[in-house]
């Protein structure tokens, strides 16, 4: 038997406002208008960004017109959800060049034949100061701070500009201009949608539904994936790192990757639940590498996986750094490591080091160790996934 519309939309979804107005629109048989905004605050999306874009893509395929709102004007201010303190304020050309990464990125998921972009500076730019300060009488100070980030800063005696009190009024007033019938986000995102649907309420238009997702668990297992906590990954990884990544994740949270990333449901968990822990992560790694870089590339890292880490045997092709370019006096491994350019800092490196995730020939490596005469031909582990071979 055929599912209903309304509760397949409804899969995942973590908090619902508005169920009996989107039974309604849905039943209507129109097009409806979805809204899902984004601040290119940085130029990567990441696994967290896919749990929204998957429902807006369900949205799609039921035939509904994606709204794609890039808060190029917003971004200015930075959103304060989930924040202990003001976002740090970003350049204009910072802002295009994330913008252009972003769509690029998006269409891996969204259709973008039905996916319409916008971008709310068309409207705040063209904005007057007088119009600004209509916008702010549409809510109170009052009603601001029962956000509870808002409300924990306030209380903890932690700073809030004026300017971040802006920012929820102008998320709802994108969707007074949009017309939105959906507003799509994280479940963090529930109070500035709510505003939408308010301010929408005040203008005499039908009410947005808010549909919240969860926010995706990152690498470590228990905060949400951010860059800001390094746990993270990110859809312009490589298929190696993609995969490696995948891979590294605990196992308490496979459930939550298929069901978020993948769309599965109750059955086919259970069927994963059968299958050995390891054997269950390597079809999830695969199938999301597939996504972003064909079926080719995530057989050849699960092959290249099983034979690197499952047979402890060192990968044929590896980065290789020449010794040659090591400055004179230069007398440790975290010299050799610095070469790569790809660590942060030596700090980075000496950390690693110290917590023994750095191999010499399959040998630990200790700060105080000195280097052997001749290196020529060596190998360099870091960590599970990253290989070197010495010249």
């Amino acid at each position: 038997m055929a599912r209903d519309p309304l509760d397949i939309l409804c899969d995942n979804v973590q908090h619902l406002v508005g169920r009996e107005d989107l039974a309604r629109k849905l039943a209507s048989g129109r097009k409806l208008r979805i809204k899902l905004g984004v601040d290119p605050t940085r130029p990567d999306l990441t696994y967290g960004h896919m749990v929204v874009l998957s429902k807006l893509r369900q949205f799609q395929d039921m035939g509904h017109e994606a709204l794609f709102l890039i808060g190029d004007f917003t971004t200015t201010i930075g959103d304060p959800s989930g924040r202990s303190e003001a976002r740090p304020v970003l350049t204009e050309e910072q802002i295009r060049i994330n913008s252009k990464t972003y769509l690029e990125q998006t269409f891996k998921i969204l259709d973008p034949k039905k996916t319409t972009v916008r971008r709310n500076g068309e409207w705040f730019s063209a904005m007057s100061l007088g119009d600004m300060l209509l916008l702010a009488r549409e809510m109170t100070v009052a009603q601001l701070l029962e956000r509870d980030d808002f409300s924990k800063r306030y209380h903890g005696g932690t700073p809030i500009a004026l300017v971040e009190f802006l920012y929820p009024l102008l998320q709802g007033h994108d969707s007074v201009v949009l017309e939105a019938d959906v507003e799509l986000g994280g479940s963090d995102q529930l109070f500035n949608m709510l505003v939408g649907r308010a301010m929408q309420k005040s203008h005499a238009m039908e009410e947005q539904a808010v549909l919240c997702m969860p926010l995706l668990v990152g690498l470590d297992g228990v905060r949400k994936m951010s860059k800001s906590f390094d746990n993270y990954i990110a859809f312009n990884d490589s298929a190696r790192e993609m995969f490696g990544k995948i891979m590294s994740l605990p196992d308490g949270t496979m459930e939550t990757y298929y069901r978020l990333l993948l769309g599965r449901g109750d059955d086919e968990i259970g069927q994963l639940k059968s299958l050995h822990p390891m054997e269950a992560k390597k079809l999830l790694a695969a199938e999301l590498v597939a996504r972003f870089h064909g079926e080719v590339a995530a057989g050849a890292e699960r092959e290249y996986f099983e034979k690197v880490f499952s047979s402890r045997e060192t990968p044929e092709e590896m980065e290789e750094i020449d010794l040659r370019r090591l400055p004179a006096g230069a007398a440790s491994i975290v010299d050799v490591l610095a070469l790569d350019g790809e660590f942060s800092s030596k700090n980075e490196i000496r950390r690693l080091i110290e917590q023994g995730a750095v191999r010499l020939n399959g040998e630990r490596v200790g700060l105080a160790d000195e280097l052997p005469q001749n290196l020529s031909g060596s190998v360099l582990q870091v960590g599970r996934r990253r290989f070197f071979r010495l010249r």
